[in-house]
């Protein structure tokens, strides 16, 4: 008898049940899952847990006023003046990293912050933009590095380096402006930018083409072959309304798009170079032309929109 039924003789310390007694239940019933090793007990450096606390519930419940970990974290980041920021989307193939925010979205908007410091001495200081999607949430960050003697003694004409960062603080696309003539009467030495993306790859330029009344820019690729072409008006004046700058074909014969100079009221008009724009473009544009035309609204601002003391830069636009 004894021999057909071993487990009636062994010890069940687990259970404290006598020798002669089959386990009510089998030791695994307690085990929990796999890789169930029970609850953990304090950290180290972490204090002990008050007197009477009760600990944690019973297993597969979240305990009450407690966080809840290794869930999903729905809340999108939140930038320092308390803006959401644009969820990253997934990126499409051969998309530089940084620029897949440009995937799925048609519209920019460009703020730049309003400096106190120069509204109050007219001391020039390196620009600051949030660039928006349509829904307000910021979609990158763009700060000038410019040097102190450059930025007060070139003016608007200055070269300029700006940097755009992503919600992860990441340099994601550069901004270079080298230095040319800002008179519409010399048609050697235009204007130029470069975007870079990421930065110090170059992936497309921006460049001023002469003409006697018109602004006018073509859109190049990293091989700087011709893309696009942006037009704007005979007077580029944003008294009490928008200034359109057309985004066209290179045949010019169909707008693809826009970049708006958007009027922000007089007294921002009259007293601050903070201005603000918007970029609308196809959804299935290329993201790196996106992010090229992120450069032409840079330079359109500096070209036309950019002020020193209380007087605004009209070079080149009658």
């Amino acid at each position: 008898m004894d021999k057909q039924n071993p487990q009636m003789n062994a010890s069940h310390p687990e259970t404290n049940l006598p020798v002669g007694y089959p386990p009510q239940y089998p030791p695994t019933a307690f085990q929990g899952p796999p890789g169930y090793n029970g609850y953990p007990g304090p950290q180290v450096s972490y204090p002990p847990p008050p007197a009477g606390h009760s600990g944690p519930g019973p297993a597969g419940f979240p305990v009450p006023n407690q966080p809840v970990y290794n869930q999903p974290v729905y809340n999108q980041p939140v930038g320092a003046a308390g803006v959401p920021w644009m969820p990253a989307p997934p990126p499409p193939l051969n998309c530089p990293p940084g620029l897949e925010y440009l995937s799925q979205i048609d519209q920019i908007l460009i703020h730049q912050q309003i400096e106190l410091l120069e509204v109050l001495t007219g001391f020039e200081t390196n620009n600051k933009y949030e660039i928006k999607n349509s829904f307000g949430q910021r979609v990158y960050f763009a700060a000038e590095d410019t040097d102190c003697c450059t930025r007060n003694c070139c003016g608007p004409s200055r070269p300029f380096t700006l940097r755009i960062i992503d919600n992860m603080g990441q340099e994601v696309i550069t901004l270079e402006r080298p230095l040319r003539c800002s008179s519409c009467c010399c048609p050697c030495c235009l204007q130029e930018i470069e975007i870079q993306a990421p930065p110090g790859v170059p992936i497309g330029y921006v460049i001023q083409t002469w003409h006697p009344c018109l602004p006018k820019f073509t859109i190049q690729n990293e091989k700087r072959e011709d893309v696009l072409k942006i037009s704007g008006p005979c007077v580029v004046c944003s008294c009490c309304g928008d200034v359109n700058f057309e985004i066209k074909s290179l045949d010019e014969q169909c707008v693809v798009g826009k970049i708006s100079k958007h009027w922000t009221g007089i007294l921002r008009e009259a007293f601050t170079d903070a201005d603000n724009f918007g970029i609308q473009f196809p959804l299935d544009l290329d993201v790196k032309m996106k992010a090229v035309m992120i450069g032409a609204c840079f330079l359109i601002d500096f070209m036309f929109f950019e002020s020193t003391g209380s007087q605004e830069q009209k070079s080149g636009v009658w």
